[in-house]
């Protein structure tokens, strides 16, 4: 039977120097971190009949221990590393991609895995991104398993993606085919789950009235099909369905 699990990462506060700083309301202050937005992070692990799916990487952080969160989580699933089949790329944004390789030992995190990333994001991302990041794009690169695709598409029968720029010009959406119904991930065009019941103009967005439009067609179309969504920031619901309320609204309710 399918199974989806967030692989947490953590809260972080994150300012104008895009650093990403841990942040437990239990001992910290948000007051003492102005101008930051406050968001988790939740990279997903889809157990599917046709493998392990990821989507998104995380931030690339490590345990005490060394090892990288993203795969100590997966492991405490009880699955491993080895085992993930696919890499769902939405975008190349720093929290996002951390986990895709281990620069301390120049490997790739899941070398069974085909990493499936629109090209343009690719193209613009390798003449945009830290040299931190770009570390990862060499060993990402030498690897030889990324998957570029253009546009919309599927991959294996049960994997569509759908080109919808937005939050970067070449941001994509997944739709994944799963024993539970359809699994929408919507990366950072759709992080949290407020964003479906609040119209707003980010400015994090490249495209701001866009990714809101989207965000409207997402809830109406995804409430009427049963989608499973999936939320990268969310500080609540990190896996979510629509249930119809007596006065005929929607509302958004765990879904496992």
């Amino acid at each position: 039977m399918s199974a989806i699990y967030s692989l947490y990462e953590g809260s972080y506060s994150v300012d104008k120097t895009k650093v990403f700083k841990p942040f437990d309301p239990k001992i910290h202050d948000p007051k003492d971190r102005p101008g930051s937005l406050f968001i988790h992070v939740h990279p997903f692990l889809i157990d599917t009949p046709n493998g392990l799916v990821l989507c998104d990487a995380g931030l690339g952080h490590r345990q005490e221990n060394g090892e990288l969160i993203i795969t100590e989580n997966i492991r405490k699933l009880g699955f491993s590393p080895l085992e993930v089949r696919y890499v769902l790329m939405s975008h190349l944004h720093q929290d996002h991609v951390g986990g895709l390789a281990d620069t301390k030992t120049g490997d790739i995190t899941f070398p069974n895995a085909k990493y499936v990333i629109q090209e343009g994001e690719w193209q613009e991302a390798r003449k945009t991104a830290d040299p931190e990041i770009q570390e990862i794009f060499d060993i990402l690169e030498k690897s030889n398993k990324m998957l570029f695709v253009e546009g919309d598409g599927e991959v294996d029968g049960f994997i569509e993606f759908k080109h919808n720029g937005a939050h970067t010009a070449n941001h994509q959406v997944f739709f994944i085919d799963t024993e539970l119904g359809k699994c929408f991930f919507g990366g950072d065009v759709l992080p949290e789950p407020e964003e479906l019941f609040v119209s707003f103009v980010a400015k994090y967005d490249l495209d701001g009235r866009l990714a809101r439009d989207l965000r409207k067609q997402y809830w109406e179309k995804g409430r009427e099909e049963g989608w499973i969504y999936l939320f990268y920031h969310s500080k609540n619901i990190t896996i979510g369905k629509a249930e119809q309320k007596s006065d005929g609204t929607f509302k958004l309710v765990d879904a496992v």
